[in-house]
């Protein structure tokens, strides 16, 4: 796992991003299926409620999404400085985490159902099927947070294309778990929530699999050869607090953002609320697309910074920056010539159609505007600067607040000018961490693959 570094090349930037875009966009097709099987039971109060669980459900389990960005970058860096014990050493630590905060969450997770549903205030009988698919879900928290862990070491070691093997079992066993829940045994809206539990358990079990093929032994024999002085070691394990802490405070502070725009649409109207949706469709496609050359800065520039080598670390930042740059371009020109017959794709009633027309302009704006953003992240997430991380995304959330509050005179169009000015926002505030990190990078020889194209 230690080997040299491979050539930083476009053609191995994108070898290492599409399978990542093939895992990212079978991620939407789960949720497509989950509602079809629910769907065509022709029980609406049951689809409400899966849609509504699985709401609360994000909202829970990304918070502890740290355990695959902070993986990501201090497995990148380890591996990057040809430290073989600390690679290892940090995917137990990460699994032991996971697996124990899932064990809380389920432990909890009652009170945290419960809470959530009063916030959300739906009816009784949305609220009765939204339980039954929570329980089905948090049954699976410990082995979902432990596959985070798993994919960010693999995504670490820049093992793209096993995540994506791993992504692509889990969704096609949820999705046929779900069909035999719902359609064969009845189980309704618990049937689809235990679906997905079990295909996550199915995925810790291959990701083991995955992990002592790479690592060359079982992951007893990994435990076995690690020294326990440097699972427990102090000072290791206080840095991967801090960056887990500093990453989970940014992660929620997003989350906020994103409800609050939701709230926004809700505010306006059932029509305002369903357009602003469809819309929002476009910008998690865009941001799947994106995120895949954001993952790959990851782990390079990870790399690049656990070897002190400047110029591949600037390199690495180059061209991911091309590929985040003319994938954005091309994204927002597509929405633009296409968004209209998605949108009639996606709903039938005109008034809806109407409204996400009007405002196609604006999520047509979100990929190219909002690549600094995730470019800037996975560059951040891979040099581990938590605080960063943090501050410019609490700083862009308090923001955004304030604009969408200053904007509300302008109805929808106020809600969505403060929309995609905050990834202009987080993207400023990481900007200014830029001069700094570069900075700290050590000025090492040029790599012998740096000159290649």
């Amino acid at each position: 796992m230690t080997a040299a570094p491979s050539p930083l090349t476009r053609r191995a930037v994108f070898a290492q991003a599409w399978p990542i875009m093939l895992g990212q966009a079978s991620v939407p097709l789960v949720g497509i299926v989950d509602t079809a099987v629910i769907g065509r039971t022709g029980d609406t109060v049951a689809l409400a409620g899966v849609a509504l669980g699985a709401t609360v459900i994000t909202l829970v389990f990304w918070t502890f999404g740290f355990l695959r960005m902070g993986m990501t970058g201090l497995t990148a860096q380890a591996q990057g400085s040809g430290d073989r014990a600390e690679v290892e050493a940090l995917l137990l630590r990460a699994l032991a985490i996971g697996f124990g905060l899932g064990l809380v969450l389920l432990a909890i997770s009652w009170p945290v159902r419960e809470a959530a549903l009063a916030v959300m205030s739906g009816t009784p009988a949305v609220d009765a099927e939204a339980t039954g698919y929570m329980q089905g879900r948090f049954l699976g928290a410990p082995a979902a947070l432990s596959v985070y862990a798993i994919n960010g070491w693999l995504l670490g070691l820049g093992r793209t294309r096993d995540a994506l093997v791993l992504q692509i079992v889990m969704n096609l066993a949820n999705i046929g778990l779900d069909i035999g829940f719902v359609w064969g045994l009845d189980y309704g809206a618990f049937g689809v929530g235990l679906g997905t539990a079990c295909a996550e358990a199915i995925a810790l079990v291959l990701g083991v699999l995955i992990v002592g093929r790479v690592a060359g032994a079982n992951l007893l024999a990994v435990l076995a050869r690690t020294p326990r002085s440097l699972l427990t070691d102090r000072e290791r394990l206080s840095r991967l607090f801090a960056v887990n802490r500093d990453i989970m405070i940014r992660t929620v502070a997003l989350l906020i953002l994103f409800t609050w725009f939701a709230n926004a649409g809700a505010r306006l109207g059932a029509e305002t609320l369903a357009a602003n949706h469809v819309l929002l469709q476009f910008v998690s496609f865009a941001a799947f697309i994106l995120d895949a050359f954001a993952f790959t800065a990851e782990e390079r520039v990870g790399s690049a910074y656990g070897q002190g080598d400047r110029p591949r670390f600037l390199r690495a930042i180059r061209l991911a920056g091309e590929f985040s740059l003319l994938s954005g371009a091309a994204l927002a020109l597509a929405f633009l010539i296409l968004g209209g017959p998605v949108i009639d794709l996606l709903t039938t009633d005109p008034d809806v159609r109407a409204t996400a027309r009007a405002f196609l302009p604006f999520a047509a704006l979100v990929p190219l505007l909002g690549m600094p953003s995730w470019l800037l992240d996975g560059i951040f997430i891979g040099t581990t600067r938590g605080t960063a991380l943090r501050n410019a995304g609490v700083a862009a959330t308090v923001l955004y607040i304030g604009l969408d509050l200053a904007l509300r005179p302008f109805d929808n169009t106020g809600a969505w000018i403060a929309m995609t000015a905050s990834y202009l926002l987080r993207a400023g505030g990481l900007a200014l961490y830029l001069p700094e990190l570069l900075r700290d990078v050590s000025n090492a020889p040029q790599s012998q693959a740096d000159s290649s194209t």
